[in-house]
């Protein structure tokens, strides 16, 4: 059965109404809703241990039996659905003595001591009333605590198969089995495996599926219960999960899926495990300003030895002063063009609007940008140059109803691996998915075909692509006609690229590339998501052109499950860039240089505006190497890590007059700053914060700042008010109010809708919108209305492999960490899985090389080497080489290539030319887990803390 004859299944079912009598009560239901549904409905309890809500149904723990007049025997409720005029009872004394029996059964099997207080059977028994079982119970079994997030007790499992539903059916991850048969049968891991040794990904979906205990959370967490629950959202990846923290004495005990419109309850290794950074007592507490004597910024080794001999504890009024005095200094002596600020796609959309407006009306330029120049500026600028706005197109979500759905340069299962999970039920209903890519990601696997093309030949191949389509007539005609402009120049420039011609460029046979064109242009409905593999290039803008002509001459935009969607990596990464978090923009996109948008901020903001588009991340560090930037004030990011060739952007920052880093971690770069200004983690804030698919959600304060470490949004005031600038904004509500004013887009999004409704997508204009998941329906926010074709050419890496420098390095990360490490490699589990600097290595490449897995290698380029440990892993093609970028003792954004995309600004991240040689001095023991790098630093005199705490 196909996905469309499923739907219109299902379509049918609920549209036939059945009207029955439940408990001698008329009650009425749709027929695809099953007794137990209904019941619940209808506010009737029957016991259940093996259903859920969102899982399939197994009815295999025979709980929630009831009795149905005129049959022999009593009936699952949870997979038994009603007919006209049946009569079921659910509290007759047969149906409960067999609902008890049930219970008793299971009670008997469980240990003494409970693994869990939030056992469903325990609660279930309570209700019922079921007493001390009378059964011998079974051979206890032992625990496996082999893996560093889940503990697996099988005493207490009932075989309900929840886990193994959850796993296979929700996350699409294979690893749970039911093994055996009769009284042999158990939960199994892969081949029965230990789960530390298994291919688990730790997203945790088994531990919030089983209900008594067999799996729990391997922090004993389990057996706590909090005093408060706050509704919130995951801090990391741009999915914007919501989920719930459990909170005792202030402290957060664990994490649960909430029923979220991105995840429904589903969350991912990071999002359930990864929250405990906010507790490490690494944590900055106080702030601190560089002694007089301390070494030379430019000397650059964090030593954690030696951190209070360059920092010294200061009073919040004395740093403060220290900060912006200095800054307004600069500002008097040098001019407005001599200062620069780096806001924080990790921040609320609250801090990004009040950050920018801090340095385009108290430091007087543009000079603001963030981590968006680094991972998707060429998307946003092509998106602009071609339908008028850098958002997406359409919800991940729409993958559910798509035909064919192409995902090229992302690895969803690791960077966004919730999204990824409705990407893989999507295949099993039926949609056809394309990876395009150059390494082998987990979806492979699941996927029609997968384009491993050659690194570095997007266009050529995207190019081939559209040659077929043009040639063989499958553009959509109409819709070119009506909504677009530029088709005939676009036709004239995919002349030369025929999948012939492009075949031995890229590295995909002809007939593949025409197998694939036809298949995206003829489906129903077709959908593109992209990743930082198309975007961080030379030629990253020329590659998103590509793929919005492919959508725009097919007419696959503006339908359910078609569409455009670039993947955003951070958490709010497309607020900050819609709060105007970058130098050319205003908020809403509106242009800097436009006199419209001009005369409009200045009326709202109270102050003349510079017009000028300000220099973009990359820009800034080679001005603050020359002289021309002398100081900067930057807020949640780590350019130490993240910029390109890392020591230049080191040098840049060290040559700079005055540093202001406002964090809640001694970064690489707060360890460069002249002050530190010690700030609110994401469960320590309340604000708004839109995720990938335009959708505003409410983020709740769960736990208080630790010490004397103060919310960002109380912090950025300060400084402004220091640097002459009279703000006075109470509760956060009022940032987001005055954002009203000036976006369009978040109009009609009240601050108590949000706080009502959690989550409103945009464009929403008026009160009361409900705001629209799928845009571009019936035109494009141009000036015209229409999209427009812009043609692409081949253009190569800034630097090619040659006989020196033989391999490609591409960068990326890992699912078990986040962007610099920052936050994950300070959470426990995250760490405990993931702890080491790893090299992702062809094994013949490694072969090659005369190493084993495990051993060191030096990964060098003409900017710098690092050495780190390699695993064999075949997702890289031979020839290329993957390191992750969060390692701070193996830094490899010092060897990538600085070289920037003309249109986006954005560096070549994914592609330079390295050189691999086995050995190399062992990276520096990562001293995240265990606390030590910054335990002198937070506590009492900075110099008495236990660094095993």
């Amino acid at each position: 059965m196909n996905a469309i004859t499923r739907a219109e299944l299902a379509q049918a079912m609920q549209a036939t109404e059945v009207r029955f009598t439940l408990n001698g009560r008329e009650v009425s239901g749709g027929a695809d809703e099953t007794l137990l549904q209904i019941a619940r409905r209808e506010g009737v309890e029957i016991p259940h241990l093996c259903y859920k809500d969102g899982l399939d149904t197994a009815g295999n723990c025979r709980a929630c039996v009831v009795e149905i007049q005129g049959e022999r025997v009593l009936a699952p409720s949870c997979c038994r659905h009603p007919s006209n005029g049946m009569k079921v009872t659910t509290d007759s004394e047969r149906a409960v003595k067999a609902q008890k029996m049930v219970l008793e059964l299971l009670q008997s099997d469980m240990p003494e001591e409970s693994f869990t207080v939030h056992s469903e059977l325990d609660q279930w028994s309570l209700k019922m009333e079921v007493g001390k079982p009378r059964f011998p119970s079974r051979e206890p079994v032992v625990s496996d605590f082999s893996h560093p997030a889940i503990a697996v007790n099988l005493d207490a499992c009932i075989q309900c198969t929840r886990c193994l539903r959850a796993c296979r059916d929700e996350q699409v991850n294979d690893v749970i089995g039911l093994a055996f048969r009769g009284e042999q049968a158990k939960i199994v891991f892969d081949m029965d495996d230990p789960m530390g040794a298994s291919t688990c990904v730790a997203c945790g979906e088994c531990v919030q599926a089983c209900p008594t205990g067999a799996l729990t959370p391997a922090r004993d967490a389990a057996l706590n219960v909090p005093d408060r629950k706050v509704d919130s959202v995951c801090p990391y990846c741009g999915v914007g999960c919501q989920l719930t923290y459990n909170v005792k004495d202030d402290k957060i005990l664990y994490v649960e899926g909430r029923d979220g419109p991105a995840n429904h309850k589903r969350l991912c290794v990071k999002g359930r495990y990864g929250f405990d950074y906010a507790h490490h007592p690494q944590r900055l507490t106080v702030p601190l300003i560089r002694r007089a004597d301390a070494p030379k910024r430019g000397d650059f080794v964090m030593n954690p030895d030696n951190v209070m001999d360059v920092f010294r504890e200061a009073s919040w009024e004395e740093a403060l002063d220290f900060a912006a005095g200095k800054l307004k200094a600069i500002l008097d002596t040098h001019g407005k063009k001599a200062l620069a600020g780096f806001g924080s796609a990790k921040g609320s959309n609250e801090e990004a609007y009040l950050f920018q407006k801090l340095v385009r009306t108290g430091f007087g330029s543009n000079n603001v940008d963030h981590c968006t120049r680094l991972c998707h500026a060429s998307s946003v600028a092509a998106l602009l140059e071609g339908i008028g706005s850098g958002a997406v197109s359409n919800p991940v979500m729409d993958v559910t109803k798509a035909d064919v759905v192409i995902v090229i340069g992302a690895n969803p299962t690791v960077n966004h691996p919730v999204a990824a999970t409705w990407i893989k039920n999507a295949v099993k209903n039926g949609t056809k998915l394309i990876v395009a890519d150059p390494r082998r990601s987990d979806l492979v696997r699941l996927a029609h075909r997968h384009l491993q093309f050659k690194p570095d030949t997007d266009v050529a191949m995207l190019n081939a692509m559209m040659h077929v389509i043009v040639h063989e007539g499958l553009v959509d005609e109409d819709f070119i006609n009506s909504r677009t402009i530029g088709y005939e120049d676009l036709k004239r420039n995919v002349e030369g690229y025929s999948p012939e011609a492009m075949a031995p460029i890229c590295g995909i046979d002809a007939e593949t590339l025409r197998d694939t064109a036809r298949l995206y242009a003829t489906s129903k409905g077709s959908m593109i998501l992209w990743g930082m593999g198309v975007s961080q290039h030379v030629h990253g803008t020329d590659n998103a052109r590509c793929l919005i002509a492919l959508a725009l001459m097919t007419g696959q935009i503006g339908r359910p499950g078609t569409g455009l969607h670039p993947l955003r990596g951070q958490n709010n990464v497309q607020g900050a860039s819609d709060a105007g978090l970058i130098p050319m923009m205003y908020p809403d996109y509106q242009r800097v240089d436009h006199p419209g948008a001009q005369e409009k901020f200045e009326k709202l903001w109270g102050m003349p505006l510079d017009t000028e588009p300000g220099l973009t991340v990359v820009e800034v560090m080679h001005a603050a190497k020359e002289g021309k930037i002398r100081g900067m004030y930057i807020m949640g990011e780590n350019p130490a890590m993240s910029d390109p060739d890392a020591n230049h952007a080191r040098e840049a920052m060290a040559a700079l007059d005055h540093l202001v880093v406002q964090d809640i971690f001694l970064t690489e770069t707060a360890y460069l700053a002249d002050v530190i200004l010690p700030a609110s983690a994401f469960p320590e804030k309340t604000g708004t914060f839109t995720n990938t698919d335009r959708l505003v959600q409410l983020g709740r304060q769960a736990v208080p700042p630790p010490g004397q470490a103060k919310q960002d949004l109380w912090i950025i005031q300060e400084i402004a008010r220091r640097i002459g600038l009279s703000w006075k904004y109470g509760h956060v509500s009022e940032v987001f109010d005055e954002m009203r004013k000036s976006m369009a887009s978040i109009a009609g999004i009240t601050w108590e809708r949000l706080e009502r409704e959690h989550a409103v997508t945009y464009p929403c204009p008026v009160e009361g919108d409900p705001g629209h998941p799928v845009v571009f329906i019936d035109q494009f926010p141009t000036a015209s209305g229409r999209a427009r074709f812009v043609p692409a050419d081949i253009i190569p890496a800034a630097e090619r492999p040659d006989t020196e420098y033989p391999k490609v390095l591409i960068t990326g990360r890992q699912l078990e960490h986040w962007h610099t490490g920052s936050m994950t490699r300070r959470a426990g589990v995250l760490d405990a899985i993931e702890p080491d600097p790893v090299a992702l290595v062809h094994p013949l490449d490694l072969e090659e090389l005369g190493a084993l897995p495990g051993d060191i290698i030096t990964i060098e380029s003409r900017r710098g080497k690092v050495a780190l440990y390699a695993r064999a892993d075949e997702s890289s093609p031979r020839g290329a080489v993957f390191v992750p970028f969060c390692y701070y003792e193996a830094a490899i954004n010092k060897l990538t290539n600085p070289a920037l995309d003309p249109f986006g600004k954005i560096p070549e991240f994914k592609y330079c030319a390295v050189r691999l040689t086995l050995g190399g001095t062992p990276p520096q023991q990562s001293s995240y887990g265990g606390g030590q790098i910054l335990a002198r630093a937070t506590a009492g005199d900075g110099r008495t803390a236990d660094p095993a705490r």
